[in-house]
């Protein structure tokens, strides 16, 4: 499944804000931003936070226990960012 404008858009910010040297077309939507995949770390999930914060108004909190769902991929992330964004 092609990605959509949201999860392009979202590609875009996670590059952008955390300054990583990759094509945001070049991530998978379906792959985990954390360790595998991406790589991303905890430093990163704090800045990228605050970059959807900005962007989108939505408020990600570090002890919410489905951090680990929202954070899970690109898709899962763009679905959640879809269904809270104001």
């Amino acid at each position: 499944m092609a990605p959509s404008n949201l999860e392009q858009d979202i590609a875009r910010l996670i590059v952008e804000s955390l300054q990583l040297e990759v094509d945001p077309a070049a991530i998978d939507p379906d792959a985990p931003l954390f360790r595998t995949g991406l790589g991303l770390d905890s430093i990163d999930a704090l800045e990228l936070a605050l970059a959807i914060s900005r962007r989108y108004g939505i408020e990600l909190r570090a002890d919410d226990e489905q951090n680990g769902k929202i954070f899970a991929s690109l898709r899962a992330l763009a679905g959640y960012i879809g269904t809270h964004q104001k």
